[in-house]
């Protein structure tokens, strides 16, 4: 048995997760706000391996043969 919150709407969430099948999410409507955060770029991220990097910045590109 499960008892976790929605990570969107923080609804608490008890059974089984069969119970959920949009789990971690209690429904689609906070699925589709999730996918939007991530999809915006602006809420959610993962950071970059590259540092402060520029667009356009060719100080790493390598010329291929």
């Amino acid at each position: 048995m499960i008892k976790v919150r929605c990570p969107i709407c923080e609804r608490e969430m008890e059974g089984e997760r069969s119970d959920w099948p949009q789990f971690p999410f209690c429904g689609p409507r906070c699925k589709t706000i999730d996918l939007g955060r991530w999809l915006g770029g602006k809420t959610y991220g993962v950071p970059s391996t590259r540092g402060d990097q520029e667009p356009g910045d060719e100080s790493d590109e390598r010329e291929l043969p």
